[in-house]
């Protein structure tokens, strides 16, 4: 198998859910660490405009958002599965919330917390990339609702571990756990003086648990060899399960996809395989030669285009 990639960057949530699956996989991986705010020069190549961290990178095959990178992880290394076969709908639903709901509560609270030491172009790129949802002046101005609001949702996870399971949903960690996992990561590293997890014992004993799975076997590498490594190589034959036919999305069509919540710049290729969990488009730019880029199909909207 080529080697697996991560375009990342070390403070990230999301990043840090991606890094802890690949430690969970016990997988060997190399690590471009990119740019926290565009521009990201050497990532827009891969992806065509998606500026979401974290992005895998397999050969010529870039995977988007975290959703579809577990899903890959779990189809190239299934031995201790992200999405064992009794959880699967039950991960993916709880994951789906801790990835939304609880990711935005722990921005407003650290945000709001720390909002002063937040460099000018972060708040600037954060405001433009959220379309005024992560709104740093706000969030200070609202801590004690985001606070009392972000308490509830912790306890909730609090009481998921109730029944004496190590983990949310039995005695391994699934998708769940990793999507929990990056927002409780960045509140206890970024506001530690609120001791946020104080009086919830389950939930601090699981977060240790959670932390010592490491990372895995990263290895550093250069954005340029990253790009060198996509270039000579071909994208992967496609295994195709739940394929959909939806009216102006037929495979060989030029359409965009874009994220539907923010961070919606738009990808533009031709459908390669459209199915109920996935879309894979083709692209080509001169710095990587051809790659497939792979998104969900959840929280991504997908549009039809014009032929060039």
């Amino acid at each position: 198998m080529p080697e697996l990639i991560l375009h990342h960057y070390p403070t990230s949530p999301f990043a840090e859910k991606a890094r802890l699956m690949l430690g969970y996989k016990a997988l060997a991986w190399r690590s471009v660490t990119i740019p926290r705010w565009m521009p990201k020069p050497d990532l827009m190549p891969l992806t065509g405009g998606y500026r979401r961290t974290p992005v895998m990178q397999i050969g010529a095959d870039v995977y988007c958002d975290t959703a579809c990178i577990a899903r890959e992880l779990d189809r190239r290394a299934p031995g201790r599965p992200l999405f064992p076969a009794p959880l699967r709908g039950q991960a993916a639903i709880m994951g789906a919330w801790a990835d939304s709901v609880l990711f935005f509560d722990v921005v407003g609270v650290v945000f709001g917390t720390h909002g002063a030491s937040v460099p000018a172009e972060l708040r600037e790129d954060r405001r433009r990339f959220s379309e005024g949802a992560i709104d740093i002046d706000r969030y200070a101005s609202d801590q004690d609702h985001l606070r009392a609001r972000l308490r509830a949702h912790l306890f909730r996870l609090e009481h998921a571990l109730d029944a004496g399971h190590a983990f949310l949903l039995g005695d391994a960690p699934c998708y769940a756990d990793f999507c929990a996992w990056g927002p409780v990561w960045m509140l206890i590293r970024r506001v530690a003086e609120l001791e946020p997890l104080r009086d919830m014992p389950q939930l601090q004993a699981w977060a240790a648990r959670m932390e010592a799975i490491g990372h895995g076997e990263p290895r550093d590498l250069s954005s340029g060899e990253a790009l060198e490594m996509a270039r000579g190589a071909a994208p992967a034959d496609l295994v195709v399960t739940h394929p959909v036919a939806d009216p102006g999305l037929d495979v060989g069509r030029p359409i965009t996809v874009a994220a539907d919540d923010y961070g919606r710049d738009p990808v533009r290729g031709r459908v390669v395989a459209l199915t109920a969990q996935r879309v894979v488009i083709r692209r080509s730019d001169p710095a990587v030669g051809e790659v497939n880029v792979h998104f969900p199909r959840a929280g991504f909207r997908l549009t039809p285009a014009q032929e060039d």
